[in-house]
């Protein structure tokens, strides 16, 4: 990495785990480091703001939970026409909380990342839940909404029928699946998806900041640890390469794709000798 990358992930990580920063202040800075180097976290967040005192304007008295949640739901999804993307649900920018305030379009996770945080201006206690492959909310244990699909509740046959969209029959429900996930755990999730989205558009450089900003939350992370291996040697940076793969082989010995890796290495070191 060059001084300036080098930089961006030494603010980054100061950044991220430190405790004087929420969610939302972390969803920004990501994007901030990412892809918008001049944006004013300040003003994201004032506009956040102004949609929770819009929304607790529209409150004139102290309803049961799943009233607010109706009205919430009005709120963002009917008056300020927010709405999951399923034009181009694969655009990296989904992940940025920033482009979707802007676009009033987004994936799972910002859009469950709003709606919680506006929930909270009227006092409405909702969670951010990590479901396999489609991040939701739940206020309490029995209400599971959607956010994605305008804040829908959710039965048991819903969430079976996400996981089977998504893995078929391979992946069966657990009620762990709907716990709450961790702040941390969701701007790792962000990562992860922007990751992909970098990788599949061969955009390696992006790519592989994504991965140290993993790695700057979970440093010990072996499959972190091997992408970057990965990431360096689609980069041609084949002695970091070589280093990252073998730190992941000591890591993970009994690894699946044990065999994968040792037939990288030898692929690199064989152009490292042409």
């Amino acid at each position: 990495m060059n001084e300036k990358e080098v930089s961006l992930v030494s603010e980054w990580n100061s950044f991220v785990n430190s405790i004087d920063y929420s969610l939302i202040e972390k969803s920004l800075k990501l994007a901030q480091i990412l892809e918008y180097p001049e944006l004013d976290i300040t003003k994201e967040i004032e506009k956040i703001r102004e949609l929770g005192i819009s929304f607790r304007n529209r409150i004139t008295e102290s309803k049961n939970p799943t009233y607010v949640i109706s009205l919430l739901n009005e709120f963002l999804f009917d008056i300020e026409e927010f709405k999951g993307d399923l034009d181009d649900y694969y655009n990296p920018k989904n992940n940025f909380l920033n482009y979707v305030l802007e676009e009033k379009s987004g994936i799972p996770i910002t859009l469950s990342i709003l709606y919680t945080e506006i929930a909270k201006y009227v006092n409405l206690d909702l969670k951010i839940v990590g479901f396999p492959s489609h991040v939701i909310v739940k206020h309490g244990e029995e209400m599971i909404l959607d956010p994605f699909n305008r804040g829908r509740l959710l039965e048991l046959e819903d969430l079976q029928e996400i996981l089977y969209q998504n893995y078929g029959d391979s992946v069966e429900f657990e009620a762990e699946y709907v716990n709450q996930i961790s702040d941390e755990k969701i701007i790792i999730r962000m990562l992860r998806n922007l990751k992909n989205s970098y990788t599949d558009s061969f955009a390696y450089d992006n790519a592989r900041m994504c991965n140290k900003m993993i790695l700057g939350i979970m440093p010990e992370s072996s499959d972190e640890i091997r992408d970057m291996g990965i990431l360096e040697e689609k980069l041609q940076n084949y002695d970091n390469a070589i280093k990252f793969l073998n730190k992941y082989l000591e890591m993970e010995p009994n690894a699946e794709d044990v065999d994968y890796v040792l037939e990288l290495i030898r692929e690199i070191r064989d152009k490292i000798n042409q």
